[in-house]
């Protein structure tokens, strides 16, 4: 549901909520918005509210943990059938949440993790369309259409080898490219493993193709480990240049050019564990992590390098660190959302803890920042909105009404929310 609420919205359902209508304040057009930051300069979604604060709510077809993304006045969200795999894209009117169109992709079912489904990826949205991804044990497939939902171009990428079955690997659009990191499994690596002889490693790369035609216009190669699926953010130096940051298990944390697929640095064997969270960039660092099962094992805070210097790790953080949820930085303040429910509040540039609290819950979704507020949605429905301040204060707990992995999407002074 999707629900939007003068400032709100959820999707198995989609909710809508915002107090009052307000300006655009930037669209919301990937995996946690502005460049993957988690920060909406919203002023008008609320912290407590009740059912009738929704300026709408709709169903949707089968499951999802993708989030929505939105575009001028359009909201994109995927979601899948349980029962047959199929694949919906459906397009709706923020303004009342009727469906403007929707697309359908059949597809065969497969084993998966119990948490997983059919639709994890998050689509990524411009003026010319949206791009969406989805994987099967045979196609990594990248699709991307038209704001009306006629079909521009569809790429297999090849097959998709991991060991939850399902892969929540999110395009980014920069510039005139569209981006995707591929970290596939190498399940020899799974002390677990006894299948004999082992099943060949999944080819992994990074790859980026060109918008409007989805030819590829670089690709880089790169060991198989453990999957990840990070969503890339880019990172902008001192004299102005930027790079694609992309996080692995088999290569750490990596700068690549965003137009030649050149790397200009990594950071080998800094992520040891599995990544699954995404960088997120503030206070002059790239802030990274990693883990095991559900249990994150460190983040790192990283002063990137470039061809002539190595990059540093600043500091690192052990102790209640998310193996899921992102990082958020704001105001020289780095946010950490476990997923057993622990906020730690540290300074950004040192590492120190400002304060450390146990809201409760199990987290699959990242937290966005709205005026000075936390927004996380725990795994059993409750919007959890913590003050994102020196000062741990706990504002609300508000439940949906359904189980949700998705992160919200905040845009035109609106929060849209799925479960």
């Amino acid at each position: 549901m999707i629900h939007s609420m003068s400032r709100l919205i959820t999707v198995a359902a989609i909710l809508v909520l915002a107090s009052t209508v307000g300006s655009a304040e930037g669209e919301w057009t990937r995996f946690r918005g502005p460049n993957g930051s988690g920060i909406s300069e919203a002023t008008t979604v609320p912290a407590k509210w009740t059912e009738r604060d929704y300026n709408w709510k709709v169903n949707l077809p089968g499951i999802g943990h993708s989030s929505p993304v939105v575009w001028g006045g359009r909201i994109l969200v995927t979601s899948g059938d349980p029962e047959t795999a199929k694949r919906f894209i459906r397009c709706l009117h923020s303004a009342d949440g009727r469906v403007l169109w929707q697309r359908e992709y059949p597809s065969r079912t497969y084993a998966q993790h119990r948490d997983c489904c059919y639709a994890t990826a998050t689509p990524a949205v411009d003026a010319e369309g949206v791009v969406v991804t989805w994987t099967t044990p045979e196609q990594v497939i990248l699709l991307a259409l038209d704001l009306d939902g006629g079909e521009l171009w569809r790429r297999d990428l090849g097959p998709c080898v991991l060991e939850s079955g399902c892969s929540g690997i999110s395009p980014i659009l920069y510039q005139d490219l569209v981006i995707l990191e591929n970290d596939q499994d190498d399940l020899s690596l799974d002390p677990g493993y006894t299948k004999d002889p082992p099943e060949p490693p999944g080819t992994s790369f990074l790859i980026a193709v060109d918008r409007k035609t989805g030819q590829t216009r670089w690709q880089v190669e790169r060991p198989t480990s453990f999957a990840g699926f990070g969503t890339p953010c880019v990172y902008q130096a001192e004299d102005g240049r930027r790079e694609l940051i992309f996080t692995s298990t088999a290569r750490g944390l990596t700068g690549v050019d965003p137009q030649t697929g050149r790397i200009n640095w990594e950071l080998n064997q800094q992520l040891r564990d599995r990544t699954i969270s995404s960088a997120v960039v503030g206070s002059g660092l790239v802030f990274a992590g990693s883990g095991v099962s559900i249990r994150g094992v460190r983040c790192i805070a990283v002063r990137p390098g470039s061809q002539e210097q190595t990059p540093e790790v600043a500091y690192e953080v052990t102790h209640a660190v998310p193996m899921v949820p992102t990082p958020l930085v704001k105001d020289g303040r780095l946010f950490l959302w476990t997923d057993d429910g622990i906020v730690t509040c540290l300074k950004a540039a040192s590492g120190d803890v400002i304060w450390r609290e146990r809201v409760g819950g199990s987290f699959y979704g990242s937290p966005v920042w709205v005026n000075g507020r936390l927004y996380c949605i725990a795994k059993n429905g409750d919007v959890v909105v913590v003050a994102a301040a020196d000062h741990y204060q706990l504002l609300s707990r508000v439940p949906l009404g359904e189980l949700s992995y998705a992160t919200p999407a905040v845009a035109g002074g609106v929060m849209y929310l799925r479960t």
